[in-house]
């Protein structure tokens, strides 16, 4: 059925039975949400979605009484030009009706009119970028449903966030967030990709709004923020009389969707560089992420500076791209994170410990920290005075701005691993959701812990890899090894790769994996480039809204921000450091030097200088 927009709307003012919903309705224009309401909640309404533009993109503000919208359309009367409205009283839903011209006459002088974007408004753009619309190919309303996400509240209005899912073949989510991005009055880019269960929906089959749309082989569940949150907002604030849209029955604009031709070289970078891209970081349960092009270049020009081998030890047969990025990404979206590290090779020494991997694992911490993050160390026994006095120092010289707690882990039993990553031993409750090792000595295949000279320091390390191999089978809990050689916990993900080309790799190889594994010249410099990228992220504005899922609580961002750099890794604060290891006794991994020097290679200029270059990338515009 095609119609142009003035046949529409006669269609709809005619009351013609063949419009159920305007899903599929008006391609290439843009459709709103309506939200009438006493004028005397007029003003907190507005604030309310000025608080919350994701949800309730704001598009126009009616007169009391008014029932034209001139900026949206000419020649309409809300009142008659939407095919089915609600009625509520003291928040209760009391009727359906098809018109409010004489119904409710008698009180339209003392109503405000919101008309509010719609995610209808970018379905033209998806279908045209050859992304099926499965609700329009099956005939349905979109689904719709109530998460446990609440909006910021705005006087009298406080409500859970309303979504709508589309189901999205794998293959087009880029061009899916592409499109969406570009369209912020209907929405803008997805809230979530992935497993419902992140927005606390619990049954995709029964949607509190619309129609359930089934998915086909292929597709994922994509979520979009909608301005059916405003009828939830209703329903909490319970006016004594309001109207709105009937949810999928929308009002149709003039309003013409954005182009979706691909930007060129002179468009704008909010059109370019900043347009999101979407990157699957976890199976199970399923997540995706979203993050601008210019962070996701920022952080793969980082992962080739730590990538250099000046110690010449081959690392980069080892590298896979992007390692760093899905990790920073993983890590984002984290809210507690378990740091290990400890690879004591001087066995002959006391403490056997090396410079690589306390600095890397005190800078993640410290920017995991400012994000609001809960982070614990875990270390060997043998190593809780050590590790406690590297932390005291940190705090004591403002490398950390507050104590972390630190952990050991016996093997006490078969579900000693089990017992501790979650509460109770239940895996439906873990106790961190990621999980990183840094220079962490790693189990091989034999079941010992060897340095790079093939010897077995097994007697000096406590069985943290249990905790890795145990977090594969538990839902939520993701995993990040960083290395230098491959005999790292976590490199198993690269074992082959060790085997065949790292020196005594048969015999050195770490056998246990993890999701993620960031090689590195040394170690050290992937937990910088880490906290780096965590820093990158959290400035990007894509990424930042879609981990909030649109809804940004109000912060003062010159505050944050200064709050994230001022916990990014510095020379001072690293040279700082490394003097208190050597002060601990700590030496150099690769010559046994008690100097300022890790894996042979001195602080200055070697290690200065790839801090100066990662600080650079994060920092230049």
């Amino acid at each position: 059925m095609y119609y142009c927009l003035s046949g529409l709307r006669l269609l709809i003012r005619s009351e013609d039975p063949r419009i159920r919903n305007t899903t599929g309705l008006a391609n290439g224009y843009q459709q709103a949400n309506v939200i009438i309401l006493p004028d005397k909640l007029a003003d907190d309404f507005e604030e309310f979605c000025q608080k919350n533009p994701v949800p309730l993109p704001l598009l126009y503000r009616s007169k009391s009484g008014q029932s034209s919208c001139p900026p949206l359309a000419k020649c309409v009367d809300i009142r008659t030009d939407i095919s089915e409205y609600n009625v509520y009283e003291n928040g209760k839903l009391v009727k359906t009706i098809s018109n409010l011209s004489q119904t409710e006459q008698n009180y339209w002088s003392s109503m405000v009119s919101f008309y509010l974007g719609c995610s209808f408004g970018f379905e033209g753009s998806l279908k045209e970028a050859g992304i099926p619309v499965r609700n329009v190919e099956q005939g349905t309303n979109v689904s719709m449903y109530k998460t446990s996400l609440f909006c910021v509240g705005a006087g009298v209005f406080r409500c859970p966030l309303v979504v709508t899912m589309r189901p999205i073949p794998s293959a087009l989510l880029d061009a899916a967030v592409n499109v969406t991005h570009l369209n912020p009055l209907a929405h803008g880019a997805p809230v979530h990709i992935g497993d419902p269960a992140f927005l606390g929906i619990q049954d995709l089959s029964k949607p509190d709004y619309g129609e359930c749309v089934d998915l086909q082989t292929g597709d994922v569940t994509v979520f979009w923020a909608c301005g059916v949150t405003a009828i939830e907002a209703i329903l909490s604030s319970k006016p004594s009389l309001a109207f709105s849209h009937s949810p999928g029955c929308m009002f149709l604009s003039d309003i013409q969707e954005p182009s979706i031709n691909p930007p060129s070289e002179s468009t704008n970078l909010t059109t370019s560089e900043f347009i999101p891209r979407c990157f699957l970081i976890s199976h199970n349960p399923l997540l995706y992420s979203l993050a601008s092009q210019r962070a996701v270049n920022k952080i793969r020009k980082m992962e080739k500076i730590i990538g250099e081998d000046p110690g010449q030890r081959g690392i980069k047969a080892l590298f896979v791209e992007d390692e760093l990025l899905l990790s920073c990404l993983a890590l984002s979206h984290a809210s507690s994170v378990a740091i290990t590290t400890g690879f004591p090779t001087h066995y002959m020494y006391s403490p056997p410990d090396e410079t690589d991997g306390p600095p890397g694992a005190i800078a993640m911490a410290s920017m995991l920290l400012s994000l609001g993050k809960k982070v614990t160390i875990i270390t060997d026994r043998r190593a809780v005075n050590l590790n406690r006095d590297i932390i005291n120092e940190c705090v004591k010289k403002g490398i950390l701005k507050t104590t972390v707690p630190l952990v050991t882990f016996e093997d006490c039993g078969a579900d000693s691993a089990l017992q501790f990553l979650c509460h109770n031993g239940d895996p439906k409750y873990p106790r961190f959701d990621h999980l990183v090792a840094i220079e962490r000595s790693g189990r091989a295949a034999d079941g010992n812990y060897y340095n790079m000279r093939g010897i077995n320091i097994k007697h000096l390390v406590d069985p943290i890899d249990d905790l890795f191999i145990a977090a594969k089978n538990i839902p939520g809990i993701m995993t990040t090894g960083i290395g230098d050689g491959g005999n790292e916990l976590g490199m198993g993900k690269l074992k082959d790769k060790v085997k065949a080309f790292m020196t005594n790799g048969k015999l050195i190889a770490c056998d246990v994996p993890a999701d993620y594994a960031i090689t590195a010249g040394v170690s050290n410099w992937g937990g910088y480039a880490l906290t780096c990228g965590l820093y990158l992220l959290n400035s990007c504005p894509s990424h930042r809204r879609y981990l909030t899922r649109g809804l940004l609580q109000p912060i003062n961002k010159e505050e944050q921000f200064q709050d994230w750099a001022s916990n990014l890794p510095s020379v001072i604060k690293e040279e700082l450091l490394l003097a208190k290891l050597m002060s601990l006794g700590v030496r150099s991994g690769k010559t046994g030097h008690l100097a300022m020097e890790v894996d042979g290679l001195t602080f200055h200029p070697t290690h200065s200088d790839i801090i100066t270059r990662l600080l650079k990338v994060t920092h230049d515009e």
